[in-house]
């Protein structure tokens, strides 16, 4: 029983660290966001868009928002985890940083100029941490890690929203 349940600590570790990159010994929120951001840009059109059309349609809202809201609940489970074995809200944990990016770009279009400033602008909001963004670091467990991430990246998308409706041209 034991070997499992060091077995499941290793695994919730290695997952919390996204495969590891976590360990990387400087800037790793940022290495992650990048290994998400290079993910997501490479992910063929066809899954969550109209290939022809690029544009986003109901049905693959739903979708891409289900796989958003899974990954942050398994996040909250998973980063709550890894603290017990790492420390509180650790460097290493960048679980958090895939969910906040995958949240900064939802349901905007796949483009490079897209994936770079959403990137960009999740990592400020994610560094910066403006309220309410740093207040909410005080949630208990996995909440406080995951929730800090999802609302820089709320903040970066909202803000994309914003450029994309004042200069659609640009991020083509």
């Amino acid at each position: 029983m034991n070997l499992l349940k060091k077995l499941i600590e290793q695994t919730n570790t290695y997952l919390s660290t996204l495969f590891g990159i976590g360990y990387i010994p400087f800037m790793p929120g940022t290495f992650g966001t990048l290994a998400t951001a290079i993910m997501w840009f490479l992910i063929p059109d066809y899954i969550f868009y109209n290939s022809t059309e690029k544009t986003i349609y109901i049905f693959e809202y739903a979708i891409m928002s289900g796989i958003v809201a899974v990954l942050f609940l398994l996040g909250v489970y998973l980063t709550g985890q890894a603290e017990k074995q790492l420390g509180k809200d650790n460097g290493k944990i960048i679980f958090d940083e895939l969910v906040g990016y995958l949240v900064a770009v939802l349901f905007l279009p796949k483009t490079l100029m897209i994936c770079i400033y959403a990137f960009v602008l999740f990592r400020v909001f994610d560094i910066a941490k403006p309220y309410p963004i740093r207040k909410s670091q005080n949630l208990k467990g996995g909440w406080g890690v995951m929730i800090d991430d999802a609302i820089a990246g709320l903040f970066a998308n909202a803000l994309m929203q914003i450029l994309i409706l004042i200069y659609p041209n640009f991020f083509k």
